[in-house]
């Protein structure tokens, strides 16, 4: 039976051997190979590194033991101390078994989770079960001032789990939004620290990526009942992963490490049941169409396809949200194929003059600037209309950022006026000119 934790099913933990889903060999191999490294010799502490239940980690070091790879010590610890739990040593033998399973592999600690069994969770945690609502995304976006009917486009777009294309000049949130999203999905997921296929470990869990959370020390009740998933997967806020223009298309592969003969995940499976962010889209080395040619089985099948060292390749589930922001014009970077395969496309333009304003003073109440009528209108009536009147959402921030550096560097107190306001524009754009050289 499954445990329910906040509104995603727990993984059960397993009862016995065949529940771990692994081959007896390997799982045997792997605590040889972890009591070698960790030097440990207790089962409780064995349990822990390999992220079993005592109960079938027990079972293990007694099948190694009938194997004569591990031996009883007696009470008496190795260092004299009278123990009440029963410690183990590596024999001879077992020393040599775990020397040669190390020379195929140098993985050890947590068990990893057959692919099929990590299936069946995502299908649990899905990021297509979220349900977002309006007080949610809103909330989320707070500190934003965003145009009215935004968020009922975003919203839909994040509620399906689908593909996301946000585009429009530069400079107005387009990161900021997608961070938004990111916050607004509250709930939380387990992530496996690793997983099995065909014989072969492949690393997940990275806490660069995936943040663990907090253990709910109040509620014994729920400890409890936390206590029963399965200890090879860690509780996680849903994983963000960003990228930005050092993107390339072999960050989507499975990274073999040579020396350890293990794999680690690619950047869109750690993301599993969260979001991947593409920021700056088109300022890759690889062109944008090419990137998003990778993307169309993932978006469309739900599945993605990785190979092995071997050249042998295989399905792994795709559940993500994918959210690709670009500055340039979707028809300038993408054919319409590619287009269609993304399915919602939203502008984000820059702010009206209104909000613009409205940005503008919450930024100075914020940073504890005065307000100046004079220097504002100076940066609407002679500023603006040298660039069209085109309002950038990063504008009031850097605006005022500047003029607080010049009072703090000629010791004056914070208050605009408009030849501050000439001082910090002439530092947001730099003056057309030929450079004699």
């Amino acid at each position: 039976m499954n445990m329910q934790t906040g509104a995603v099913m727990a993984p059960p933990s397993p009862k016995n051997l065949d529940d771990v889903g692994l081959t007896m060999v390997m799982m045997r191999d792997i605590l040889l190979k972890t009591q070698f490294r960790k030097n440990i010799n207790k089962v409780t502490d064995l349990a822990k590194a390999i992220c079993l239940p005592v109960p079938c980690t027990q079972e293990l070091i007694d099948m190694a033991r009938g194997q004569g790879l591990m031996e009883a010590m007696g009470t008496l610890g190795a260092a004299g101390e009278i123990s009440s739990e029963m410690p183990y040593q590596l024999t001879d033998a077992g020393k040599a078994r775990a020397l040669d399973a190390l020379a195929q592999s140098e993985y050890f600690g947590p068990m990893p989770i057959p692919l099929e069994k990590y299936q069946e969770q995502i299908k649990r945690q899905s990021i297509r079960n979220i349900q977002i609502t309006r007080d949610q995304l809103t909330s989320a976006m707070g500190h934003l001032i965003l145009p009215e009917d935004l968020i009922g486009n975003l919203g839909p777009a994040v509620g399906s789990g689908r593909s996301i294309l946000m585009y429009g000049p530069p400079g107005n949130g387009k990161s900021s939004i997608s961070n938004g999203i990111r916050d607004a999905m509250g709930d939380k997921i387990y992530v496996p620290r690793a997983i099995e296929y065909s014989g072969q470990v492949i690393t997940v869990y990275d806490p660069i990526v995936h943040s663990a959370a907090e253990e709910d020390v109040d509620e014994s009740k729920q400890l409890r009942r936390r206590a029963q998933f399965d200890r090879r997967y860690v509780y996680c806020q849903r994983p963000t992963v960003i990228t930005g223009g050092e993107l390339s298309l072999d960050m989507l592969d499975l990274v073999y490490n040579p020396t350890a003969r293990t794999y680690q995940a690619p950047l869109q499976l750690k993301s599993t049941g969260g979001i991947f962010i593409v920021d700056d889209l088109g300022r890759q080395a690889e062109p944008p169409q090419k990137l998003v040619n990778r993307w169309i089985v993932p978006l469309e099948e739900s599945k993605d396809i990785l190979a092995l060292q071997s050249g042998e390749k295989f399905e792994v589930p795709f559940d993500t949200l994918v959210i690709f922001s670009t500055n340039f014009h979707p028809n300038e970077i993408f054919d319409q194929a590619a287009l269609r395969r993304i399915f919602f496309k939203i502008k984000i333009d820059g702010p009206s003059q209104e909000n613009f304003l409205k940005i503008f003073a919450l930024v100075a109440r914020k940073k504890k600037m005065q307000l100046d009528e004079a220097s504002l209108v100076h940066l609407l009536k002679n500023k603006y209309p040298t660039i069209n009147n085109v309002f950038a959402n990063y504008q009031p921030v850097f605006l005022i950022d500047q003029m607080i550096a010049v009072c703090d560097f000629e010791g004056i107190p914070y208050k605009m006026t408009p030849e501050l306001v000439d001082r910090a524009w002439a530092n947001m754009f730099v003056k057309d000119e030929k450079i004699v050289k």
